[in-house]
């Protein structure tokens, strides 16, 4: 069967931007393919610790995957949960990908070079952070894998890297992922998905923002959470229309709106173009913002640990055995085996 991959770092809360545009995707991709397709659902811990880690890291993991099981995941025997560092193939394999990418392609990353931008110095998993990826994907032969516009170049560079080794070797070792057209095509959605900060829409919602009103936690309190939907900056043109360049705002209230409530984009944005009245579009986003959050909530305190660690057990079990098997081949074909 072909293979969905996806994973979702574990540094802390997760936002809406992550929710909507991560999470949901995922859950509902998911649960329409995975009667025919393996789906590999993964909490890639190890790209976790590169930056700083707000709470537990064990806490946050499991956390993370009862936001998966809360936003309506639904589990068969073609599901798999498992943590990163529970399968060393993972490992093993980025640094053989290392002996196979070239330094100049990988400061090429633009999460690279904005991550690095002012500082004297920063810690090599950065700068290494899309070889493991690469790994991630390779070793269970992923073609689709669902993916933000941040995670373009990344997507590429995997490609890159499983051609060049086929090549190399003179054989198809790796299944080569999709191109990020066909992956966004896959998705179901026009482009990638980037929920933006609701005081600066120029950027992408983020955690690591300072100012509390720019982002929605999933842990805030549902009546909170409108209000900051009320106070998103909008602009001063007066008439409600997408556009990400003239009117990122507004455009990521309509987004907001599509993605909740599961409508097209498309119909959503016909619904409201035209409208002059911008505090009619945020009530209607604060009051689809307040709901889901509520019953997001209630359907996340009714998962327990022990739930989230019998989904490890079994999809551990089933990722040591696909990924050790790749391994094994690419161990091979460097003569190390």
């Amino acid at each position: 069967m072909k293979t969905i991959l996806t994973g979702i770092r574990s540094n802390s809360v997760l936002t809406l931007g992550n929710y909507l545009g991560a999470l949901v995707p995922m859950v509902r991709l998911a649960n329409k393919h995975s009667d025919e397709m393996n789906v590999n659902i993964f909490v890639p811990d190890l790209h976790s610790i590169i930056a700083d880690i707000d709470g537990n890291l064990q806490e946050n993991i499991v956390r993370t995957i009862k936001y998966y099981l809360a936003a309506g995941l639904k589990i068969n025997k073609n599901v798999h949960i498992y943590r990163q560092s529970y399968v060393p193939a993972h490992s093993e394999l980025c640094w053989i990908l290392n002996c196979v990418a070239t330094m100049g392609e990988t400061s090429r990353m633009t999460q690279y070079k904005e991550k690095s931008e002012g500082r004297e110095s920063v810690n090599v998993g950065i700068f290494d952070y899309p070889i493991l990826m690469a790994a991630d994907i390779l070793l269970y032969s992923a073609e689709y894998v669902p993916i933000g516009e941040d995670q373009f170049q990344h997507i590429e560079l995997a490609r890159n890297l499983a051609m060049r080794f086929n090549h190399r070797f003179d054989a198809e070792i790796f299944t080569i992922p999709l191109k990020t057209t066909e992956q966004i095509k896959f998705m179901g959605v026009s482009d990638g998905i980037r929920i933006r900060d609701l005081l600066n829409p120029e950027k992408k919602m983020s955690k690591s923002t300072k100012a509390e009103n720019s982002k929605i936690m999933l842990n805030d309190a549902p009546e909170l959470a409108a209000k900051k939907i009320m106070s998103a900056t909008t602009d001063s043109y007066g008439k409600v229309k997408f556009d990400m360049w003239a009117q990122p705002g507004i455009s990521n209230l309509l987004q907001i709106e599509a993605l909740i409530n599961d409508i097209p984009l498309q119909d959503v944005i016909s619904t409201w173009a035209g409208e002059t009245r911008y505090g009619e579009l945020k009530k209607k986003v604060a009051e689809s913002v307040k709901k889901e959050l509520t019953e997001f909530q209630e359907r996340l305190n009714k998962i327990s640990n022990e739930e989230v660690y019998e989904l490890f057990d079994f999809g551990e079990e089933y990722a040591n055995k696909i990924a050790n098997k790749k391994l094994l081949e690419v161990q091979k074909a460097f003569k190390l085996r």
